[in-house]
């Protein structure tokens, strides 16, 4: 064993215990915080660094029981326990209903209840005709005096502990159904399991004890200059801990924005400094918002099962609003006032309350219609799911930048425009082209595609001028355009990436990586 190598490395912690002790020695963490007024994490490193340098062994374990007082136990030692209150209560002869017990009480039906049942078993409360409750004068069970007692020492231990092995079997057995290991906030006190270890330090330790003592170590070296020191020249009374300047420095990383979030909120700052508001809506949504005032009809296969999850509870809303939910009906069946004939079929008032993920972000625009002023210019950034196979450039939980511009000068130049500022300004796209599309709700259609220097063209969203079947059925006579462009697919241009699970990567050295590079 290289002893002068072995002292080199010895912490302060360990440098007092080996002085401290000998290897006849039993040593616990307890005993280390009374006679070297160590905290408790202290004694565990000291333990555990001399463990490793062979300086100490672990002899046993002893596992201990606690019960630690709650907020609800003080709450009863203060009040009583509810069956006490019941008893007393009722002990005047009067036969009094469950609720009328809680109101007097001024406690919880629930708990009067839970109460109630176990008494009635025990025979000390009966029910009668009237479903009133009286005291029958038995003897009241011990259990209840047991409890009483138990949130009396509680009260007055310290700290509130109670230690399994000083309580009596009766008062084991009582505890044990008034606590709980985890979320105990609903029982008067909380189990707490814990070992005491025991070590011994090893027959080297002596030898390593000596060199110590010889080179005058007495683990209060200072390892640390501060302000305080200099200023009252204490740091030159004392000796210092030697210093490895062969060790690395202890690695230190700043909290950073993901990525991902920074991009989002870059977006939301270059809207919204053109004007732009912000909307946003549920996640779950009903057939109307999400395709029926989009003038989807319900007929329509992206309603399929395999392209929406449905919510298993509830299945539908209780109600659509009106006059939208009418409106919509109309345009749907005959056109409405729109000019148009609809899709001539029976409208489904109810398959149209039916519960689902939101699918397309169009659907914060159906909503913003009806309370939106004209001129304006709004948008969301929306969380969509849709069932879809997932790869480079598809994700079956994605988001989508959705947004609509009210005026009576808007074009279909004014939405090109848009689109290319979103492919250029924030997707950072170089070649842009525009493709023809079809969407049920706007018409003419414009899909726009950008070029990645991996993954070639592809799409990076829809967009149109609004049908009137979606706009006059919600009160608006104006031009409308709307986009919902995939905003994650902006950010593998904006941030070099070339996958799109890139942006959830749950390895976080890649993320800080890539948090560098943003």
């Amino acid at each position: 064993m290289d002893i002068s190598n072995i002292i080199k490395n010895l912490h302060p912690l360990e440098v007092k215990v080996l002085l401290k002790y000998s290897d006849k020695d039993l040593l616990t963490s307890e005993k280390l915080i009374k006679e070297l007024d160590y905290k408790e994490g202290h004694a565990n490193q000291a333990f555990s660094w001399l463990n490793g340098k062979g300086l100490l062994k672990e002899v046993s374990r002893t596992p201990h029981t606690y019960f630690e007082f709650t907020d609800m136990g003080r709450a009863l030692a203060e009040s009583g326990t509810v069956e006490e209150r019941i008893i007393n209560l009722l002990k005047d002869g009067t036969a009094r209903a469950l609720p009328e017990i809680a109101a007097a009480l001024k406690i919880d039906n629930s708990a009067v209840g839970s109460a109630y049942g176990p008494l009635v078993k025990e025979g000390v409360l009966k029910m009668n005709e009237e479903k009133k409750v009286s005291y029958t004068g038995a003897e009241i069970p011990a259990r209840i005096s047991v409890t009483v007692q138990l949130l009396k020492k509680a009260a007055s231990a310290e700290n509130g502990l109670l230690d399994n092995a000083s309580l009596s079997k009766e008062e084991q057995d009582v505890i044990a159904t008034l606590s709980k290991k985890r979320g105990a906030t609903d029982s008067p006190f909380k189990m707490i399991e814990r070992e005491t270890v025991t070590n011994q330090l090893t027959a080297d330790c002596a030898a390593v004890k000596e060199a110590l003592q010889k080179a005058g170590v007495t683990g209060n070296e200072i390892g640390e200059i501060t302000s305080k020191m200099l200023a009252s020249g204490e740091w030159k009374k004392g000796t210092f801990r030697g210093y490895n300047i062969s060790l690395q420095p202890a690695r230190i990383i700043p909290g950073r924005t993901n990525p991902y979030v920074q991009f989002l909120e870059s977006v939301k700052d270059k809207l919204c400094s053109l004007g732009f508001q912000e909307f946003d809506g549920p996640l779950v949504e009903t057939e109307f918002w999400n395709g029926d005032a989009l003038f989807m009809p319900q007929f329509h296969a992206a309603r399929d099962i395999h392209d929406v999850y449905r919510i298993k509870n509830p299945t539908h809303a209780k109600s659509i609003e009106e006059p939208y939910l009418s409106n919509i009906a109309r345009v749907h069946e005959n056109g409405g006032d729109s000019g148009s004939r609809g899709w001539n079929y029976s409208f489904d008032r109810e398959f149209t309350r039916r519960l689902i993920l939101r699918s397309q972000g169009t659907v914060l625009s159906a909503h913003q219609l009806h309370k939106a002023e004209v001129p304006g210019k709004y948008f969301g950034i929306a969380r969509c799911f849709r069932y879809d196979k997932v790869d480079a450039t598809h994700l079956s939980d994605f988001y989508q930048t959705e947004g609509i511009v009210i005026g009576e000068e808007a074009n279909l130049r004014t939405l090109l425009g848009f689109l290319k500022m979103f492919a250029t300004e924030i997707a950072g796209a170089t070649e842009v082209k525009y493709v023809p599309g079809y969407f049920p709700f706007t018409e003419p259609s414009v899909e726009v595609h950008i070029k990645h220097p991996v993954l070639g063209w592809f799409e990076l969203g829809g967009s149109g001028i609004f049908r009137p079947e979606v706009t006059k059925a919600m009160g608006i006579d104006a031009p409308v355009l709307a986009w919902g462009i995939g905003i994650d697919r902006m950010a593998l241009m904006a941030l070099g990436l070339n996958d799109l699970r890139e942006l959830f990567c749950e390895d976080i050295e890649r993320v800080r990586l890539r948090t560098a590079k943003f």
